[in-house]
C-alpha cells in the first residue's frame, strides 16, 4: 500500500486537526506575505483620498450588518475610518441595522485610540441608528439638505450646529457613500440617491456577496469595492503606504495650502510606488521596534522636537553607517520627558503596524495556508482514489 492509498484510510479526524493547525498557526505567529492590490479597492481607495484635506468634501459610511459578519467586514471599516483619519478627511457614519449601532461605536473608538486630536462632530459625525422605515426618506432628504433630513446626530446634538457641518450641506459634498453588508449592498443609494442625486456608490461586502456586486462594479454603479478579507487586507496596505505614509524630515505640521486648507499627511496614490520593493518596510506585520535613520534623516528627525535631543542622543545606537533607537528601551520615565508628540513619532518610524490595522492581513495569511492545505489533502486523496480503482480492475 503506497502513500496516497495510504490518505484513503486516514482518520478523517487528523485531516481536522491539520487544517486547524493551518488557521491558528498563521494567527500566533504571523509571517509577511505579500499582498496584490485589485483595481476595485484601489479605485476605491483613490476615490476617498481625492477629498484629503478638503473641507467640503465628506464620506458617507452605511454599516448595514450585525455582528455575524464582521470577520469581514469590521476590517474593512477600520481601515477606512484609518484612512480618514490619516488625511484629514469628513467621515459620516449611520446604520439602519439596530444590532450595528454598537459595532459603530466600537470602530469608531478602536481607531480613535491612535488619533487623540480627532474628534467628534469635527473630524467625524455619527449619526446612529435610524430605523429602516425611515430609510427611503433620510436617503433622498439628504440629497436636499443632510442637516434637515438627519436633525441629530447619536449624541443628540443638532447637526446644523457642529463644526463638521461647514463647508457640507448635501450629496454636492458628501458625494460618497459606502455601504458594508453581508447580503445584498448599496441598493438603497444607486436606486435613489444615484439616479436623482449623483452619488458615488461603493460597498464593502462579504467574500461570497462579492460574484453579485461585480455586476454593479462593471456598469459603473458602484465606483469600488472591498471583496471579503481580501479587500480589506488590500486596503490596510494602500492606507500604510500612502494614508499613513512618514519620512523622519516631515514636520509635523505641514501647513495650509493655497486655499487655507490645512495640508494633510501622507501621500498620493501610485502605481509606481506600489511597484517599488522599498515599500516593504512599510508593510511588516510582523512587530517592529527599532526605527532605523541615516545620519542625515536623524539630524531632521531631532530638529522636529526641540529640547529633547539629549534624551533621543542617550538612545540611539550606530550600526554599519546608520543610527537606530529601539523603542522597547525608552523607560516610562523618558516617555514622560519626550511627550506623547515626540514619542509618537518615533514609534511611527519603527513602521510597527499594531494588530488592530493588519487584522485582516494576518487572517488572509490563515486563510490562504488552510486553503493550501486543503487543496493538497483533495489531491493527495483523489490520486489515491485513482490508484485504488486501477489495483481493483487490474485484480478483476
Amino acid at each position: 500500500m503506497n502513500i496516497f492509498e495510504r490518505f484513503q484510510k486516514l482518520d478523517r479526524r487528523w485531516i481536522y486537526i491539520v487544517v486547524a493547525l493551518a488557521i491558528a498557526l498563521p494567527l500566533a505567529f504571523p509571517f509577511n506575505s505579500d499582498n496584490v492590490t485589485s483595481p476595485p479597492t484601489e479605485n476605491l481607495y483613490q476615490f476617498i483620498d481625492s477629498f484629503a484635506g478638503r473641507p467640503d468634501r465628506a464620506i458617507l459610511l452605511s454599516f448595514y450588518h450585525d455582528a455575524s459578519t464582521m470577520p469581514e467586514l469590521f476590517p474593512m471599516e477600520v481601515a477606512i475610518l484609518r484612512h480618514c483619519f490619516e488625511r484629514n478627511i469628513k467621515v459620516f457614519t449611520l446604520t439602519w441595522y439596530p444590532q450595528a449601532a454598537p459595532i459603530i461605536d466600537y470602530a469608531i473608538n478602536n481607531v480613535k485610540e491612535e488619533y487623540p486630536n480627532i474628534k467628534s462632530g469635527v473630524d467625524y459625525c455619527n449619526f446612529g441608528y435610524i430605523p429602516i422605515a425611515l430609510a427611503m426618506p433620510t436617503v433622498l432628504g439628504m440629497g436636499d439638505n443632510i442637516a434637515a433630513a438627519v436633525k441629530t446626530d447619536a449624541e443628540g446634538r443638532k447637526l446644523e450646529n457642529l463644526e463638521i457641518m461647514k463647508g457640507i450641506t448635501n450629496y454636492s459634498e458628501m458625494n460618497l457613500v459606502i455601504e458594508f453588508s453581508g447580503s445584498s449592498a448599496g441598493g438603497t443609494w444607486i436606486y435613489y440617491a444615484r439616479p436623482k442625486f449623483g452619488l458615488n456608490v461603493a460597498v464593502g461586502v462579504t467574500a461570497v456577496m462579492a460574484a453579485d456586486m461585480y455586476p454593479y462594479l462593471q456598469t459603473g454603479q458602484f465606483i469600488g469595492m472591498l471583496s471579503g478579507l481580501k479587500g480589506a487586507a488590500e486596503y490596510e496596505k494602500l492606507t500604510d503606504v500612502f494614508g499613513a505614509y512618514r519620512e523622519p524630515g516631515t514636520p509635523l505640521d505641514l501647513g495650509v495650502d493655497e486655499d487655507g486648507n490645512k495640508i494633510p499627511h501622507g501621500r498620493s496614490f501610485s502605481s509606481d510606488i506600489l511597484r517599488d520593493k522599498s515599500i516593504q518596510k512599510y508593510l511588516s506585520i510582523t512587530t517592529q521596534t527599532i526605527a532605523k535613520f541615516t545620519p542625515k534623516e536623524y539630524q531632521q528627525f531631532v530638529a522636529k522636537h526641540p529640547g529633547k535631543e539629549a534624551i533621543f542622543d542617550g538612545l540611539k545606537e550606530e550600526k554599519g553607517g546608520m543610527i537606530e533607537i529601539d523603542v522597547t528601551k525608552v523607560t516610562e520615565a523618558q516617555k514622560d520627558e519626550l511627550g506623547y508628540v515626540a514619542f509618537h513619532d518615533l514609534n511611527r518610524l519603527t513602521y510597527n503596524i499594531p494588530y488592530k490595522f493588519k487584522v485582516a492581513r494576518i487572517g488572509m495569511n490563515a486563510q490562504s495556508v488552510a486553503h493550501v492545505m486543503i487543496i493538497v489533502f483533495i489531491i493527495l486523496g483523489n490520486i489515491g482514489y485513482f490508484m485504488q480503482k486501477a489495483r481493483q480492475a487490474r485484480q478483476q
